[in-house]
């Protein structure tokens, strides 16, 4: 059973979202919040796996609730839903260590597929607000590094890039589990990442295809 946080300053919101989350008989919600002030504190009191973050909210958003979470919950998976796509907002989330960026258009299976996906290592995002950071964090890229990765480092790497979850990179490539995850601490410690989602970032910022 996987322990939600929804934090959301809207009730009828988090309702809705309690309801659509518990639909999935491995989902339970111990926890919700108004604001990220709230959330850390219902963080001290609860066990939680997932973190279900709005954005805009008073007292303290949900970016800077993400930072301070992730800071003394690492393991916690945070999925940023919001009703705005915006691609400032999506990078600085995924910087801020967010595991997940979907939009509240977004429908039941999506929501609970992306649950899902963040807590098997996945990186989902909401293909409209794909659509707009990645043209963004290519063009940041002014030249090629010299990336000090083998061959089959970079095809982790790659598919990292593409939110694909261990399974799906050991399914593609031919390998176990445990391979992969052994070749993505070595991919860590080369380039001097803290966690996956940096190497995701690092992949599409460095054009690895």
């Amino acid at each position: 059973m996987w322990n939600v946080l929804i934090v959301e300053d809207q009730s009828i919101v988090r309702q809705g979202l309690k309801l659509m989350l518990e639909q999935d008989n491995q989902i339970k919600v111990v926890a919700e919040a108004e604001n990220g002030e709230e959330a850390i504190k219902k963080m001290e009191s609860h066990v939680i796996d997932v973190v279900l973050m709005d954005i805009r909210m008073p007292v303290m958003n949900g970016l800077e609730a993400t930072r301070k979470i992730k800071k003394r919950w690492p393991l916690v998976k945070i999925l940023i839903l919001t009703t705005f796509n915006d691609d400032e907002y999506a990078i600085q989330a995924l910087k801020d260590g967010a595991n997940a960026f979907l939009l509240k258009t977004s429908d039941k299976d999506v929501l609970l597929n992306a649950v899902h996906s963040c807590l098997h290592g996945g990186l989902p995002i909401h293909e409209e607000v794909m659509a707009k950071v990645m043209p963004r964090l290519l063009h940041r890229v002014e030249k090629k590094l010299d990336i000090p990765l083998s061959s089959r480092e970079l095809d982790i790497t790659r598919l990292i890039g593409e939110g694909k979850t261990n399974k799906e990179i050991a399914d593609e490539l031919f390998l176990s589990v445990g391979t992969v995850k052994n070749h993505i601490t070595q991919v860590l410690h080369k380039l001097e990442l803290r966690d996956r989602t940096q190497l995701a970032i690092f992949a599409v910022k460095n054009d690895i295809t």
